[in-house]
């Protein structure tokens, strides 16, 4: 068996385990990078010495955290081979993934988020603004989300998270003010929560967020840089401000492994530095 026959294989079992389709496009890329390389080798022709020379050539011109996707990538493609009885012997077994600078999660002091507040112009950038700064949302859960999905109620939604996962998220009632308002504002039948505001009307999607967000921060002449993952950033910073624990903060994020969130433990710290270099 080659390594494109495989990969029919390994795209299968994935789409059944509930890999999204982001996911098995950027695998799908890998394995192309792989073949171009190495060429499109008979598994059992494999070995770890050609796995490790075709990492060595990525090293330039990629960082160590992708780097690591691709080491990754390459495990989970021979693992696979391995399990499934392709292969005698797991060729990537061996391989490990640079070490990696633990880099604290940059935030938005409160000071910008009402400059970004005051800087919105329509209910769809209020809307937005609120929604993405107090669920810590994922800007592709964001993106996702239907009308449906809401509990006014309950100041509620569900999202679907990191494979297909979904969770319960809450917003404030300032939130639901102005959702309320961008969804009165609309005159279109669009199922989806947000939706361009020129014709036709559709599904508003990631890149129209984050411009979105960029304008406003010229707008309100915010220094920091605003991105969408920031607000979420922003969000665990405020949760452990206000003395909620790691545990908690893990369920809110949809983070699946505890080590994921154990970096917003810094934060803290590093939050006390900002303000103290901003004000003093």
């Amino acid at each position: 068996m080659k390594l494109d026959e495989l990969w029919i294989l390994y795209e299968t079992d994935k789409r059944i385990l509930g890999f999204s389709p982001h996911t098995l496009k950027a695998y799908s890329l890998q394995l192309k990078m792989l073949i171009r390389e190495m060429g499109n080798l008979e598994l059992e022709e494999v070995s770890l010495n050609q796995l490790k020379d075709y990492l060595a050539k990525q090293t330039e011109r990629l960082k160590p955290s992708s780097l690591g996707h691709r080491i990754r990538f390459v495990r989970s493609l021979f693992r696979f081979a391995f399990e499934e009885g392709h292969i005698p012997k797991n060729p990537s077994l061996k391989l490990r993934e640079p070490k990696m600078d633990k880099r604290i999660p940059k935030f938005l002091i409160e000071e910008d988020v009402i400059h970004l507040k005051i800087s919105c112009h329509s209910p769809r950038e209020h809307a937005l603004l609120e929604f993405l700064y107090c669920t810590g949302c994922r800007v592709g859960e964001v993106q996702k989300l239907n009308i449906e999905d809401i509990n006014w109620e309950n100041c509620s939604a569900i999202v679907n998270g990191k494979g297909s996962k979904q969770r319960e998220v809450y917003f404030t009632t300032e939130c639901k003010v102005w959702l309320k308002r961008y969804l009165e504002s609309r005159e279109d039948s669009s199922k989806a929560l947000f939706v361009t505001e020129s014709h036709p009307i559709r599904r508003l999607s990631i890149p129209t967020i984050r411009h979105s967000l960029k304008l406003l921060a010229a707008r309100g002449e915010v220094a920091a840089n605003v991105y969408p993952h920031r607000f979420r950033h922003t969000y665990a910073c405020q949760l452990l401000d206000n003395g909620a624990p790691l545990e908690f903060i893990q369920g809110m994020l949809g983070h699946e492994k505890a080590s994921t969130t154990q970096i917003y433990a810094q934060l803290r710290g590093e939050r006390r530095r900002e303000l103290y270099r901003r004000y003093f």
